[in-house]
């Protein structure tokens, strides 16, 4: 059977509209460029979560000694050497 069909118009024009072979170029560029999107969001989710249960937990930023003093003070505790 051919692709092709022949619709007579008014006028005797004969309009041949054939099937698209293939796929749609939008459609392929949509569909990799969300597939690239989501393995990104699921790569990343994967290696947080790996994070989340092996590294250690961060540790804190040391307190300046005049900070620990001027807590202290706050505290009423005196600084010691003063």
């Amino acid at each position: 059977m051919s692709d092709e069909f022949e619709f007579a118009d008014k006028g005797n024009k004969i309009i041949y509209q054939t099937e698209a072979k293939g796929f749609n170029p939008g459609l392929i560029v949509l569909l990799v460029v969300g597939g690239l999107l989501l393995t990104f969001l699921v790569g990343n989710y994967v290696i947080y979560s790996y994070a989340q249960k092996t590294l250690p937990p961060r540790k804190k930023k040391p307190i300046s000694k005049k900070k620990m003093k001027k807590e202290r003070l706050k505290q009423g505790v005196s600084a010691p050497g003063e």
